[in-house]
């Protein structure tokens, strides 16, 4: 047939689709059609097979009471969490089993957990962390070569460990295997229903032991993996001490996570002792500033800081203080060239042994200070950037020999304590820090000469202020019936003249007036 055959032209140039090629037109449509319609039921026929195949993988997956599963959280509960079991039925499980020591669950949807098969039925499968007495016996030699715990209550104690009921049959747990730490008392595990892992299993069940260590050391394990990979240098954490010693504390982070915090990082303040600023047991937050991991360690060594969760004292310390202020401090340390003494909390300052004391000077420190002593400071100097402040305890008493001429005038007659007896006279303590001469030579013109003969240190005595001086802070003293007498003035002159004869330039002087 040609191609215009099954065509007719209707008188205008036009072709038109004949009867016999509309038949043929409407086959050809029909038989596309069809074939369609097959090709879809084909694949129609394909995908159910792949259906009917996966259902069939599934239906295949025996799983049966003591398998360990490995399955994700797919939905979580009020009380229950249900688990992908990769079968047609999902696993549910007491989310009472799964809460931390806190009470809280660490899981989130999407998070991996392995359980055990407890029991099934047609539309769930019970999970367990554990096998319970709700198995048969002749699963306890299974649970023990594939290593799944069990159940079992404590039924009481004998020689060197328990006993323990699981499933009908009597085992025997160690002491040393009830617990990671050392059981001081047994009588605290009577009576309660704890997990264990079958380490022996003989006899057909009559010598059975058991490890609740070796699977509370299991679980730790886990539950180690799973924090360490939520923390993260820097960040700020709690933790419990676990053991306090000399050069720092040990912090319990989570179950088998530890880190350690120098006696340097527990407080701004400086600490002689670990026990001055942690208590055992107390829960405290830390920063975490060092993870280490060594190859072939299991846990990574941590080092922790407790003080730098709280603020340097140093960033307001321009705040705080101010040159001049007076304030009062705790001497923290003694050093050859003067005393640290603590004005803030983890702020101390230094005082010079230049800066100790007006009246005398000191060689070293420990003279006059100790410490733990408090004193009087005044601030001199502050240095942010180095983080220094310079103290004098000088400047905080004031220099008592300012308007000691107005306090003891030339003539009064006032009371002191002896502080020295010397071949040449008495020193004389006004008051701290004023002390004057009573010479020998002035003593020997004195009415009652046997009187001062017998004083000694610590004894207190009337005398009469017969010179001072602030700028050359010296005071010259006279017994006070010196005033008593015809002129005390001329009598502090020849004092002053007997007193002028001893010194080097007196002589010297007497020398040139002989030439």
């Amino acid at each position: 047939m040609s191609e215009e055959e099954g065509f007719e032209e209707d008188g205008f140039g036009n072709y038109q689709i004949d009867s016999f090629g509309k038949g043929k037109l409407a086959k050809d449509k029909f038989r596309s059609e069809e074939d369609d319609m097959q090709d879809e039921d084909l694949q129609s026929e394909e995908n159910f097979a792949d259906l009917l195949d996966s259902y069939d993988a599934e239906e295949s997956h025996d799983i049966r009471q003591g398998d360990k599963i490995n399955g994700t959280i797919i939905s979580i509960g009020k009380n229950s969490v249900y688990i992908s079991t990769g079968s047609k039925s999902d696993g549910v499980v007491e989310k009472a089993e799964l809460l931390d020591e806190n009470g809280v669950l660490p899981y989130t949807v999407g998070d991996k957990l392995s359980l055990y098969v407890v029991s099934r039925n047609e539309s769930e499968i019970i999970l367990s962390r554990a096998l319970s007495g709700a198995g048969y016996a002749f699963m306890l030699e299974d649970a023990s070569l594939n290593h799944t715990p069990v159940e079992g209550k404590v039924s009481g104690i004998i020689k060197g460990g328990f006993s323990i009921e699981i499933m009908g049959k009597r085992a025997f747990c160690p002491v040393s295997q009830m617990d990671i730490r050392y059981v001081e008392n047994q009588e605290d595990y009577l009576g309660k229903t704890l997990s264990f892992l079958i380490t022996r299993f003989a006899e057909g069940g009559k010598n059975i032991v058991v490890s609740r260590r070796d699977l509370l050391n299991r679980e730790i394990q886990e539950s180690r993996e799973i924090y360490l990979k939520t923390i993260a240098e820097g960040d700020i954490v709690q933790g419990k001490v676990s053991k306090i010693m000399p050069y720092g504390a040990f912090i319990e982070l989570s179950p088998g996570v530890e880190g350690m915090a120098h006696i340097s990082e527990l407080s701004w303040s400086r600490v002689e002792k670990t026990s001055e600023v942690l208590v055992q047991d107390e829960l405290v937050n830390v920063k975490i500033l060092k993870i280490e991991t060594k190859e072939g360690a299991d846990v990574p060594k941590i080092s922790l800081s407790v003080r730098k969760t709280t603020q340097d004292p140093w960033d307001r310390a321009e705040q705080t203080f101010s040159t001049g202020q007076q304030l009062t401090g705790k001497v923290v340390r003694l050093a050859p060239f003067g005393a640290f003494v603590e004005i803030a909390p983890g702020v101390d300052g230094l005082v010079h042994l230049s800066e100790m004391s007006h009246t005398k000077r000191v060689l070293k420190a420990d003279d006059i200070l100790e410490q733990g002593q408090m004193v009087q400071v005044a601030v001199k100097d502050i240095d942010l950037k180095n983080k220094r402040i310079s103290l004098s305890m000088k400047d905080a008493h004031g220099d008592p020999w300012n308007g000691a001429e107005l306090r003891y005038p030339a003539g009064s007659i006032v009371e002191g304590k002896v502080e020295k007896r010397e071949k040449f006279g008495l020193f004389i303590n006004l008051e701290p820090g004023v002390t004057g001469l009573f010479p020998g030579s002035v003593m020997a013109k004195a009415t009652e000469t046997s009187s001062y003969d017998k004083l000694k240190p610590g004894d207190m005595v009337k005398v009469m202020i017969s010179e001072i001086s602030e700028e050359s802070r010296r005071v010259s003293l006279a017994p006070p019936d010196a005033k008593e007498g015809s002129d005390w003035k001329k009598f502090a002159e020849s004092e002053n003249k007997v007193e002028s004869v001893g010194s080097m330039g007196a002589l010297l002087m007497e020398a040139m007036k002989k030439k």
